[in-house]
C-alpha cells in the first residue's frame, strides 16, 4: 500500500507533525539518563488509537520513532534501539488494549499507564543487556515511577482533550463510517 492510499492522510500528517513537535519539546527538557523521557510525544499515538486502522497507526509509530531519532541525533546509537523498542511495544499494547476493551471499558489513563510501563520495562531490559547489566536495579525504581506518573498524566490530558475536541470527534466518526 502506498502512503498516498492510507486512510486519513491529513490526520496522519497532522499527528505525525505533532509527534515531531512534541519530540523537539521533549528533547529540550533536561534528562538524568539519555533514554529517560517523559513521553509527551506519545500523546498523538494515543489520540490515533480511535482514529486509524492498524496499518495507518503503524505508519504514525514509524514517523514518531524516526522523527525523534533525527531530531535528537540518535539514529545510529543504542538510544535509538531503546526508543524503537519502547515505542513499538507500548504502541502495540495500547492498540491491542483499545481494540480488545473499547472506549467504554478502558480509558486513556489506563492505556497511557500500560503503555508507559511496557515502554519502561522494555528499555530497562535493553539497558540491562547493553549498558548497565545488574546495576539496572538502581535506575529501575525512579524510571518506572516516572513512567507511571507521566503515563497517567498523558492519559488525563488525552481524556480532557477528547471531551472538548471537535477535530477528534470528526476523526472518530470518519473512522467508524
Amino acid at each position: 500500500m502506498m502512503l498516498t492510499e492510507l486512510p486519513g492522510r491529513k490526520n496522519l500528517a497532522m499527528l505525525g507533525a505533532l509527534c515531531l513537535f512534541l519530540s523537539a519539546v521533549e528533547y529540550m527538557i533536561p534528562k538524568p539518563l539519555p533514554f529517560l523521557r517523559i513521553g509527551i510525544a506519545n500523546m498523538p499515538l494515543m489520540l490515533a488509537l480511535d482514529i486509524f486502522p492498524f496499518h495507518t497507526f503503524l505508519v504514525l509509530v514509524c514517523i514518531k520513532v524516526m522523527g525523534h531519532a533525527l531530531i535528537t541525533g540518535t539514529l545510529f546509537s543504542y538510544i535509538f534501539l531503546f526508543s524503537l523498542a519502547g515505542t513499538f511495544l507500548s504502541a502495540m499494547l495500547m492498540f491491542a488494549l483499545r481494540r480488545m476493551f473499547g472506549k467504554k471499558h478502558i480509558t486513556f489513563i489506563g492505556i497511557g499507564t500500560a503503555g508507559a510501563v511496557v515502554s519502561n520495562l522494555s528499555q530497562l531490559a535493553l539497558a540491562h543487556f547493553f549498558v548497565f547489566k545488574g546495576n539496572v536495579r538502581y535506575i529501575a525504581p525512579p524510571f518506572l515511577l516516572t513512567g507511571l506518573v507521566t503515563g497517567i498524566a498523558l492519559g488525563v490530558f488525552c481524556e480532557a482533550f477528547i471531551r472538548v475536541s471537535k477535530w477528534y470527534r470528526l476523526g472518530v466518526e470518519n473512522e467508524q463510517a
